[in-house]
Formats: C-alpha cells, structure tokens, sequence
C-alpha cells in the first residue's frame, strides 16, 4: 500500500521494552514538520541587489537609473564633439563652423563623447582616457546596484594599545581596523567618503607622513604643529583616553569654502575624532555653499478647531509608517518629479542637497547671523555649518584665536582661477579668485593675521602648482607667510576619477595634493645701545 504524504511525514514505529515503549523517528523525516509547509516568509530577508558585480558596465542613456540617464543628457547639452573642436581651431575667425553637441555614445566606456561614429573613430587620443571613464561608468553603477557596501561600515573606537599608521590608505585601513578592501573599486569608494576627515587627521596627527625628514614639513611648520598637538595628545606616557578630555580646550578647525564636505554625514567626521580620543573638536564649515539641514516639520493644522498644533515625538515605526504613506500620496511623487535627478557639475560645483536632519540639531542664526546650525554630535564632536563668506563673520572669532588650538583647512579652493565676477580695472581682463574682493581677496590676509596655521589641497598637479603660483600676486598675501608644508602629493587624497561634465576628457581626483603657510612671525629684537660719554 503506498502511503500518501501527510501518512508518509507522521509515519513512526514503536518498540515495546521491559519499561517503557520507545518511539522513533527515521532520521530523514526527524527535523520536518507539517509547519513548514504554511510557514510565512521572513521579514527580515537581505534585499537582493539590482546588478550583479558581473553586470556593472552600462551605456548613459541604457542605465537602469534615472540619475546616470540624466547625467548622460547633461553631458550631451553641455559638451561639444573634441574631434569638431580641433578642426574648429585650426579654421579662421570669420568661419562660422562651430562644434557640435556631443550626441554618440562610445560603445568601451559607455559615456557620451562624440557628435558622430565618424568622429569617435577620428579621434585617436580618446583610447588615453576610455578605460577611466569606463571604470567610473562601473563605479557609478556600482554604487546603486544595492549590494552591501561594506567599505562603508566604519569601525568604532581604536584600541589604546593600536598605534595607528598613516603611511597611505592600505596600512592606514589596517592599523584601523576597517573592513578588508578587497578590491580595486571598494578602495576608490572608500577612500572617495574617508578624503576630508583622514587628509585633517594626517596632517595634525603625532605619527603623520609630512615629517623634516622627508622635507614636506618646515622648521617653522614643526613649531606650529608641536603648538597643535600638544592639544591633541595626551603627556607622553600616558594613556589617550575620553577621561584625558576634561580639562582641555576644544580643538577648533574653520573649514572654508565647504562643499562636498559640509554634506557628509556627521558619524564620517566622527572618524577624524576616533584618531584623537584625548582631544575634543568643532568643526565650523563655511562658505557660500555649504549644506544646511532639511527644515524642521512644520506646524501642522488642526481641522476642528483650526489651530496649529506642533508635531510631537512618536515611535521610529511610526515615522516609517508615515514616510511610506507620504511616498505613496500622489502629492508627493508629483513634488518628487519636480525635483531635478541631476545637477551638472560646471565649472564651480552646485549647492549640495540639503542635509538630513539630526534629532540634535539647532538653528545658530541668533548667534551668527547668518543661516547656520549646529550639531552637537558626541561629547568629543561639535559641528556647525554658515552659508556665507568667512570675511562676513569673521569679527566674532577675531579676538579668540589661538595657535595651540585652531587651524583652516581649505579643500580644492581654486585661488589662481580666473574670478567669474571681478574684472581688472586696468586691464579689463578678469581679476584671479585670490585678487578678487568678492572670493579669497579679503579671506587670506585675515587668515594670516591670526597665525594659525592654513592647510590647501588641490585636485592635481597643475592645480596645485596654479594656487601656489597665485600668492605671489595677491595683495597682502604675498611676503606676508611662512611654509608650513611644502607642495606635494597627499597621501589620503581620493583614489576615484571626478569627471566634468562640460568636458568627458578632464578628469581629476578630490584632494590630490596638499600643502600649507601661516602669516609670517616677526620677532622684537632689543637693540642696547652703550652710552657715550
């Protein structure tokens, strides 16, 4: 007789023994139940990624998402065909030719390059840069695909018995205790979010790579960096702990021109902090462009008795129920089309999104004046951000500046490019960004009377050599300074190519190289003159 399954999965056989009779089980059938059958999937289930790590290579305008096809149309409204550019320049002046938009796609690297196939196929110097641009369509895509980003799970605090090394990224990684970056890609994404923090961390740090033995530091920049970490660190012999925190000032850095670095997420600068757990911080971001914090939740009416009522706390499930409801309102998806998928990146970066808001977050307006707030994120980490000129409020820190305790870090600040809006009155030609009084005019010379030390990246070679080359021309800057770091390659810059959308051809790396000045110390020397008689 052929059992049927339900008599198959409850079939048992029993042995009678002296005291008791024994039931068993056969081994194949022991772990299964009846239950399994109507038992409900798990929540909890990791979602699945959208593109496989095999799958990552897309052409612009094929991408599964809205934000690259958007980038790919920026491109082709802004860029001209490099191939129509060269005949163009070697046409007279009266020719009307002029280059055309780019509309072909290459089929290696998936960006759009070209006006024509003919003109990509002309083109013999565009095999020099297909592979990178190539390598940041995948990296794009990659980013989006919705796998677990593991190179952005950041460890905790170090252990006190840990030195950490800042010889470069892979040991850096590794005295940190950061996920393992297996791969090529996995470094560029996460040396690309670490750039900001670890670059200021490996500048003041007591192990840090710019030394007098390598000539990247002064005489006068060891002076000036002693003067910081003697804040930073605890007496020698002594554990670094939060304990050793007490009694110490804050250590104070003023990061000007923020862009990309005042949208990071707080608990990423929070790395920069875990290197110094005997020190405690504020970071001021400001500049023109700086992130603020999504507005809080307005007031929101009371239909019966037409009253404003403020929104008081609920549960992390409800909010989550109220953000799906909110997704799925037709209001809101028409709110959400409206929004540009992509801002192109010309010539001077756009403002930022604005930023999540932290349940600590202030509004600091009344104190400065201008739109600003303040985080106090942990006991070791203050953050504030203003959006304005640093000249506007640089009154209110003025009289409290002190070698031992304060520093400026600009990222990328573009001193020797031409100014947009300041035109020489003498030459009619436009003024560069360090000469103009509406950019770094009236902010350098500032700096330098507080004689703290100012550090500047630069986003290449030639970029950093242009700045350099700019304080020799700039009113109250040049003569005015002392080295601090002489220009080099910095060693925690980001690994990941940034292209430009005007032009798939230029391509640069965040935070390339970096190199830093004070305002020049002039010591009172007491001349005795002896007494003639």
């Amino acid at each position: 007789m052929i059992l049927t399954l339900r008599s198959r999965l409850t079939a048992v056989c029993f042995i009678n023994t002296k005291n008791s009779t024994r039931q068993i089980v056969p081994r194949s059938l022991r772990t299964i139940s009846l239950l399994n059958f109507f038992k409900k999937e798990p929540l909890n289930q990791k979602p699945q990624p959208t593109l496989n790590q095999d799958n990552l290579f897309h052409p612009f305008s094929k991408s599964p998402f809205p934000a690259i096809i958007a980038r790919g149309e920026a491109i082709k409204s802004l860029a001209s065909c490099p191939v129509c550019a060269s005949h163009h320049d070697h046409t007279h002046a009266h020719t009307k030719a002029q280059p055309r938009a780019i509309a072909f796609q290459c089929p290696d690297c998936g960006w759009p390059t070209h006006c024509t196939e003919e003109h990509w196929l002309a083109d013999n110097d565009h095999a020099k840069y297909c592979s990178r641009l190539r390598e940041v369509n995948e990296d794009e895509h990659d980013l989006r695909s919705g796998r677990r980003l593991r190179e952005f799970e950041l460890p905790g605090p170090q252990d006190t018995e840990s030195a950490i090394s800042f010889s470069n990224w892979d040991v850096f990684w590794y005295t940190r205790n950061y996920p393992s970056m297996d791969t090529e890609r996995s470094r560029r994404h996460a040396s690309k979010l670490l750039t900001y923090p670890i670059t200021i961390g490996s500048v003041i740090h007591q192990y840090s790579p710019l030394t007098l033995g390598n000539q990247r530091l002064t005489p006068e920049g060891s002076r000036s960096l002693a003067a910081l970490r003697s804040t930073l660190h605890g007496t020698t012999g002594t554990p670094e702990t939060e304990e050793a925190s007490i009694d110490k000032p804050q250590m104070r850095i003023f990061i000007l021109g923020a862009r990309a670095e005042s949208s990071l997420p707080p608990h990423v600068w929070e790395q920069l902090t875990l290197l110094f757990p005997a020190a405690l911080f504020h970071l001021y971001f400001i500049g023109p462009q700086v992130s603020l914090p999504k507005p809080p939740a307005t007031p929101t009416s009371d239909p019966i008795s037409g009253t404003a009522t403020q929104s008081t706390s609920v549960s992390p499930s409800s909010q989550v129920e109220a953000s799906e409801s909110k997704s799925e309102s037709p209001l809101s998806a028409k709110s959400e089309e409206e929004e540009p998928v992509y801002l192109p990146n010309v010539y001077e970066p756009p403002t930022p999104a604005p930023i999540a808001r932290h349940k600590r977050t202030r509004s600091s307006i009344e104190r400065y004046g201008v739109p600003s707030y303040t985080i106090p994120y942990t006991p070791q980490l203050t953050i504030t951000g203003m959006r304005c000129n640093y000249h506007e409020v640089h009154a209110q820190f003025q009289d409290t500046f002190d070698p031992y305790t304060d520093l400026f870090f600009v990222f990328s600040p573009g001193f020797g490019f031409p100014s947009p809006t300041s035109i020489s009155d003498v030459t009619g030609e436009p003024l560069l960004q360090i000469e103009s009084s509406t950019e770094w005019g009236p902010v350098l010379p500032l700096l330098l009377a507080t004689k703290c030390p100012v550090f500047v990246t630069g986003f290449s070679p030639t970029d950093v050599e242009r700045d350099v080359t700019s304080l020799s021309i700039a009113p109250g800057v040049a003569g005015e300074f002392d080295w601090v770091i002489t220009p080099g390659e910095n060693a925690f810059g980001s690994e990941k190519w940034e292209v430009a959308d005007f032009d798939p051809r230029v391509m640069v790396k965040a935070n390339w190289g970096i190199w830093g000045i004070r305002g020049k110390r002039r010591d009172v020397r007491e001349v005795w003159e002896s007494n003639i008689i």
